[in-house]
């Protein structure tokens, strides 16, 4: 990999790339666009603000407890070559173990590793925040705060927005003493007192991972989770070698019929001896299929009446980490409630929070939100999505889970049509495909990405 220089003049427009973001969905789009395209005119430039790869938000965390919440074996970059990063593992010395949950700071490694073993002079890392992409004869303008470049095609792989800010009966909590907007922000977290007790608003997988790093630095510490509905994602558990199909049937689908079937394939593989695990593992591979038949007011009903308990079930914890969140529970450390946030005030130099699901209001030294990144991506503030919506060249789905894309990927500008050459990857079509957050997904649209874009470079 090398740094940004000038691409040559002699490339032509239509051979020029742009990857727009370099964490995990940058970075398996490039090394698809690489692997796939043996066009030595090929020129990919990853626009990364950071200038550093791999990481994004998922895996830019410092703290080795942070683990991967999907078996190692699931987690190539290469859905072909399934025992890549086993390989990787092996060759730099960590754990290869197929059923094991890796830190995430070392999936990180591995996905700089494996560019950096296919890197040649096509790929180019350019550091600085994109601001602007304008639609021009040819392809698009990337317009940072310095510099302005052009490419024929560009992928849309910026991952997952920041958290929509905290707000109790429509008043802003940012002013509150020990607010943490960021639950990211590893260094402030590890600054509060040996004995601070904090509220983590949220109780998913991100709160999961803020709880771990607050309570297992000070065993002084104590934690308050708490949501809407105060529900936990669930553990793995030693897998089982039985998979279990679910036969979805022909013709309309519901939401409630959905819900029913897979209530009743969790009864009949109960009855066999076989975890309800194998059930929701069984409908990883169909589910965008099933998603895309099901009506637009029919996947509202499934985001209104199931959701969470879809979620919690399969986005679930390493068990290591759901041992030591049982741990916490057990010592009195950490006590998790739904009901939400009812009321917040200052009292002196912290925060005071009155939970409807407890007697007593809690006074925090920190309240970390963790309630999981903003959708509606036109109530954004990131400057290159307000730029694109203000350009029609993005708008939010009908659903408000990101922007609106084709089943292949292509953007849908605000008139409704595709937008030439502007592709998109991972969790920004969420509202298309539901499962677009998870690797195994992901690697999947970056390899159909890249022959979308290596398509229109060679035609």
């Amino acid at each position: 990999m090398r740094v940004e220089q000038p691409v040559p003049t002699v490339v032509p427009e239509r051979h020029r790339v742009a990857v727009v973001g370099g964490g995990a969905s940058g970075v398996l789009t490039a090394l698809q666009l690489l692997t796939t395209s043996g066009d030595s005119a090929l020129c990919v430039t990853v626009h990364e603000a950071s200038g550093v790869l791999g990481r994004g938000i998922a895996y830019g965390t410092s703290d080795p407890r942070h683990l991967l919440n999907v078996r190692a074996r699931h987690m190539s970059a290469f859905a072909d070559v399934p025992s890549d990063l086993l390989d990787w593992a092996r060759r730099a010395g960590r754990d290869p173990d197929p059923q094991g949950f890796l830190p995430r700071m070392e999936y990180a490694a591995y996905l700089q590793d494996t560019l950096a073993s296919v890197a040649d002079h096509r790929l180019t890392i350019s550091a600085g925040r994109v601001d602007d992409v304008v639609a021009v004869p040819g392809g698009f303008e990337l317009r940072t705060r310095d510099r302005v470049s052009t490419a024929g095609t560009v992928v849309l792989a910026s991952g997952n927005q920041a958290p929509q800010s905290l707000t109790v009966a429509g008043a802003d909590l940012a002013g509150l003493p020990g607010h943490l907007p960021n639950p990211w922000d590893l260094g402030a977290l590890r600054a509060l007192p040996a004995d601070a007790h904090v509220v983590v608003v949220g109780t998913g997988l991100t709160a999961i991972d803020t709880v771990i790093t607050l309570l297992e630095q000070d065993p002084g510490r104590r934690a308050v989770m708490v949501s809407r509905h105060g529900l936990l994602p669930f553990g793995h558990i030693e897998q089982q070698s039985t998979a279990w199909v679910t036969r979805v049937p022909d013709g309309p689908l519901t939401a409630d019929g959905l819900a029913l079937l897979v209530r009743e394939q969790v009864e009949a593989a109960r009855a066999q001896g076989v975890d309800w695990r194998n059930v929701v593992d069984g409908l990883r591979a169909p589910t965008p299929s099933i998603w895309r038949r099901l009506e637009l007011e029919e996947r509202r009903r499934f985001l209104d009446r199931y959701v969470r308990d879809w979620e919690i079930r399969r986005h679930r914890m390493a068990p290591e980490v759901a041992e030591c969140i049982d741990g916490y529970r057990r010592a009195g450390r950490l006590t998790v409630v739904g009901g939400g946030i009812a009321d917040a005030d200052v009292r002196g130099t912290r925060a005071e929070l009155r939970l409807p699901a407890l007697a007593e209001p809690v006074v925090a030294d920190a309240v970390v939100n963790c309630t999981g990144p903003l959708t509606d991506v036109s109530r954004s503030e990131d400057p290159l999505l307000q730029a694109l919506q203000a350009r029609g060249l993005v708008a939010p789905d009908p659903l408000r889970l990101g922007i609106d894309t084709t089943p292949a990927g292509e953007v849908v500008g605000a008139d409704g049509a595709v937008v030439d050459g502007l592709l998109a990857v991972g969790p920004p079509r969420k509202g298309t495909l539901w499962e677009s957050t998870a690797i195994p997904e992901i690697r999947t649209q970056a390899a159909e990405v890249a022959r979308l874009a290596l398509a229109r470079a060679t035609a």
